[in-house]
């Protein structure tokens, strides 16, 4: 995916109603197609100004792109995945949303979309994870990406556990 240029984070937590459930469809290239009036008020933009736009452009600078290779390797084998992810507001205040990405097929079998339903993160979920985060970044800043990647494989084989696994038990 390409990276956005983002206004400058603020340090604004955005507080996720836990009652509200963010949605969002997005074609097979994280084009969004489709969101919700609650991701819609979330994120500040317009419905206009979010349409046809890459997934990217909600990316936070602190989501590690061995986390974001993760998801999109999942998504594209056709696997459904559960993700913590900090996205940035048009404002760039901030939100943790724990996300189930599912992936929807057209008849011939190939990859149509992808859907994801995401609710507020738990805190001790993200208190978890962003430790984790805060490391890959640094490794992904100082030795690069692949070592990023074989860093977090080796912690979750230390753990015997799947990244979906991880961020619901850390």
């Amino acid at each position: 995916m390409n990276k956005t240029k983002h206004p400058t984070p603020i340090d604004r937590a955005i507080k996720l109603d836990p009652s509200q459930v963010i949605m969002s469809k997005m074609d097979s290239g994280g084009i969004i197609e489709y969101a919700n009036d609650y991701f819609m008020e979330i994120c500040g933009y317009e419905v206009y100004e979010l349409m046809g736009k890459s997934i990217d452009v909600l990316r936070h600078p602190d989501m590690p792109e061995v986390i974001v290779k993760l998801i999109w390797e999942r998504l594209n084998k056709g696997e459904n995945i559960h993700a913590l992810v900090k996205n940035i507001a048009k404002d760039g205040s901030f939100y943790w949303m724990l996300t189930n990405f599912k992936t929807k097929y057209n008849k011939d079998g190939s990859i149509q979309s992808h859907y994801a339903n995401r609710k507020a993160a738990p805190n001790d979920a993200i208190f978890q994870i962003e430790k984790l985060y805060k490391i890959l970044l640094g490794i992904e800043k100082g030795k690069g990406s692949e070592i990023a990647e074989k860093y977090f494989q080796g912690l979750l084989e230390e753990k015997q556990q799947t990244y979906d696994a991880f961020i619901y038990r850390g």
